[in-house]
């Protein structure tokens, strides 16, 4: 089953796709990393803040690796890289 949700797109990560937030069209059960590599097939260049970045499902920060999300159709995910340093 899929599930349609809105993703955001905050600093760097806008930077690198190009926009603020989009709706996308996700499997409803998966984990957070393949979740990341669903959104890394949408914008490749989002590769460069694999490492760093923190995922927000539902304003609940989760972080990339197994951990299962069970996502519903309107569910907003966050992308939030690092704050860059001053």
């Amino acid at each position: 089953m899929k599930s349609e949700v809105l993703v955001l797109y905050f600093a760097k990560s806008a930077e690198l796709t190009g926009i603020k937030s989009e709706t996308i069209s996700v499997q409803s059960e998966l984990s957070t990393l393949q979740l990341w590599q669903e959104l890394e097939k949408l914008h490749p260049k989002l590769s460069a803040v694999r490492d760093q970045v923190v995922l927000a499902v539902r304003q609940e920060y989760v972080s990339l690796g197994d951990q299962r999300v069970i996502l519903r159709d309107g569910d907003e995910v966050a992308i939030i890289p690092p704050l860059s340093g001053g």
